[in-house]
């Protein structure tokens, strides 16, 4: 690529690309390959003057030789940076806003007023004829008004007045359009697919693939807890599949051969081997917009009853300036309170205000698919931790593998390796991360993977039945036993650890221990979270009485529950509920699943299982606990800014009215003042609720 400097300090570079023009994708391309780069910190391309400014922490010598060797053509993965572009959107509002203002103000500059007022009737009859539709099916609502006092400003010879109107009207829409259509693209890239790697069957075998590298009519297998990444035809295979997500479905759908699947939802129960019939995210992306759409999740309580509540005052405003008419016989007066209604800035201004908070949330990491779950964090009084993977890092470690019967402890390792690599849990990656450490290559020996929710796996390895999971599933339901000799070894296994058990026909075969870290934060967002209105906090966690104990004290939770099921997390939820409390469920694994569909909002951590982040209301990246304080401060700030809006459009529109009622206001100065606070208290929603 060739390109000239404009302007360089330490760490960063402004330079110009030495080419004719450059598009919106072009300009995507760019910048997905700067930020791409691990020593890039941030760049931002400018596609109409053809810049890009990169701050970087490499040398000099290697961002020059970076750009030198950029080629659009060569860069890998363009469609993700593509869909994950708002740049030609924000183009085309930016862009209407401007040429509108420079219509309007060429318009009264250089026409003479004849012919602004010839204008200003032709556009009225879009406003007129909406009106008009809107009375004919035997409604009372903000367009009637609307054409009401587009018309009265005709009839009394004020095309001024009446053009006023139409610009802050049309401004206005422009900027609700803009606002809503970019909360949810935003929205929707973040709740589109990003799964990295598959399983393709090639040959009867199983190989973990880059899903990029995946064609159409290949075969994939999507084993329980996964999500399904391409959309494809069931080759073989029987399962129930969680559609919620398109379809809103609340039941599992039930797939066999020849049925049709969809990417983005997930197997619940069972294994498929899907046909690729389409690779490109393009229609899940779309279906996501469509969902969202029409979704009325979008709306949280106080939104809709302002919406009703803007809907319901149009009749009265209408009285009202009858009313102003037949007691003053005064039409300008009457027109005064005409010019003047509540719903225009209650129906732009509260879902401006969810749309840009769901977009603010977003840019923390946090995907919220709708605004009723920011409401449900404002209002919740009980969260829910699940220990593993949550209050404890997402990253545990295996640190020592205890043999039972004999075997070397990498092979036995290697064993427990082959088991757990096709299931989504921080324990299974651990065992996985141990055995790729050790360069020990666990091949596909065994037969078919058969999963227990919350217990542990099982399958045969060169015909013996190996299972792995936890004491309870090991030693009471499966009835494993100890072999003899080795109740010493087991008693002293050591307390602080994490166990995962191993059992080949029967018998103890390992113990691997694990270690799973405390989360530095967790301890310090309990507090947090407890400031910002949270009044009780609770642990749940399948590990022992002794384990969840220490856990709790560290982290400073109200009550804790050990050797808990799902069902367990979801019936507790349930009885808080039932008791009138409002309750958040944090968690990332499978067995997560029942308590977040319980949750009042449900939380998922982005790198647990996904079916767990499916079915949550909202997901948080991995990084970072404290993300979760910074969800409920926004939430709390949502509802806030929802409140002082509601109050603020109330008070400012009844003064107009008793002030054009009284005669202080002329209805010109009425039209104006409203719609400027419309728009001012709409452009006031869009911005941020935290401080940057």
């Amino acid at each position: 690529m060739r390109f000239t400097i404009r302007h360089e300090m330490k760490g960063r570079l402004r330079i110009h690309l030495m080419q004719p023009s450059m598009t919106f994708e072009e300009a995507d391309i760019l910048n997905g390959y700067l930020c791409g780069h691990p020593a890039v910190l941030s760049a931002k391309v400018y596609e109409r003057l053809q810049d890009a400014v990169i701050c970087y922490t490499c040398s000099r010598e290697e961002i020059i030789q970076l750009l030198r060797s950029f080629c659009y053509e060569r860069v890998q993965d363009k469609d993700t940076f593509l869909q994950n572009s708002g740049r030609k959107l924000n183009r085309e509002y930016w862009d209407k806003l401007v040429n509108k203002a420079v219509l309007r103000a060429g318009t009264k500059l250089f026409l003479p007023c004849t012919v602004r007022d010839c204008i200003t009737a032709v556009r009225s009859v879009k406003y007129l004829w909406l009106g008009i539709k809107t009375l004919a099916r035997r409604k009372i609502e903000v367009p009637v008004l609307d054409a009401a006092a587009i018309g009265v400003s005709l009839l009394r010879g004020d095309a001024d007045t009446a053009g006023s109107i139409m610009f802050l009207l049309g401004i206005g829409e422009i900027l609700e359009e803009w606002t809503h259509k970019k909360s949810v693209d935003d929205l929707a890239r973040s709740m589109s697919l990003n799964v990295s790697k598959v399983w393709l069957n090639r040959d009867g075998q199983e190989i973990l693939v880059p899903a990029s590298g995946i064609k159409e009519n290949d075969l994939v297998v999507v084993h329980m807890g996964n999500v399904v990444p391409f959309d494809g035809v069931v080759s073989e295979g029987d399962a129930m599949v969680n559609q919620a997500s398109l379809t809103g479905e609340s039941l599992p759908v039930h797939k066999n051969a020849s049925s049709y699947v969809y990417a983005g939802t997930v197997v619940e129960e069972g294994e498929l081997v899907v046909r690729v019939n389409q690779t490109s995210g393009s229609s899940k992306f779309e279906k996501i917009v469509a969902m969202i759409e029409d979704s009325e999740r979008l709306k949280s309580s106080l939104e809709g009853r302002a919406e009703h509540l803007a809907d319901r005052l149009v009749p009265y405003t209408l009285a009202g300036s009858a009313l102003t008419w037949l007691l003053s016989r005064n039409a300008t007066k009457a027109v005064s309170v005409l010019m003047v209604d509540f719903s225009c800035a209650l129906k732009l201004a509260m879902p401006i205000s969810v749309l840009s908070a769901i977009r603010e949330a977003s840019s923390h990491h946090i995907t919220v698919k709708g605004g009723k779950f920011l409401e449900a964090v404002a209002d919740a009084d009980t969260i829910v931790f699940d220990k593993t993977g949550t209050l404890t890092k997402a990253k545990p470690t295996v640190v020592d593998v205890v043999s039972f019967n004999g075997e070397e402890p990498d092979e036995l390792l290697r064993m427990a390796a082959c088991l757990e690599e096709h299931f989504p849990h921080s324990m299974a990656r651990a065992v996985i991360d141990a055995a790729k450490a050790k360069q020990l290559v666990h091949e596909e020996m065994h037969s078919k993977v058969e999963y227990i929710v919350a217990h542990g796996i099982s399958t045969r390895i060169d015909d013996r039945k190996v299972i792995i999971g936890s004491a309870h599933f090991v030693f009471e339901d499966e009835r494993c036993v100890i072999p003899q000799g080795m109740e010493a070894r087991f008693a002293s296994l050591p307390p602080e650890y994490s166990h995962l058990y191993l059992a080949v026909e029967g018998r103890l075969a390992a113990v691997i221990c694990i270690e799973d870290p405390l989360r530095e934060e967790a301890a310090e967002i309990i507090g947090q979270l407890k400031a910002a209105g949270i009044q009780k906090a609770v642990m749940m966690t399948g590990d022992s009485e002794r384990t969840a104990c220490a856990i709790a004290k560290r982290v400073g939770v109200d009550e804790y529950y050990s050797e808990v099921l799902p069902e367990d997390k979801a019936k507790y939820i349930e009885k808080e509920k039932a008791m009138g409390r409002k309750v958040i469920m944090i968690g990332d694994g499978i067995n997560d699943s029942p308590a977040l569909s319980a949750a009042d909002a449900g939380i998922a951590i982005s790198d647990g299982a996904e079916i767990a982040r499916e079915i949550a209301d909202i997901t948080i990246a991995a990084e970072d606990l404290r993300e979760i304080v910074v969800l409920k401060q926004i939430s709390n700030a949502l509802m806030g800014r929802i409140q002082k809006n509601y109050r603020e459009i109330v008070t400012f529109n009844t003064g107009l009215i008793a002030l054009g009622v009284a005669g202080f206001l002329q209805p010109t100065t009425s039209a104006l003042l409203h719609n400027s606070s419309t728009l001012i208290i709409s452009l006031r929603s869009m911005q941020r609720l935290l401080p940057e």
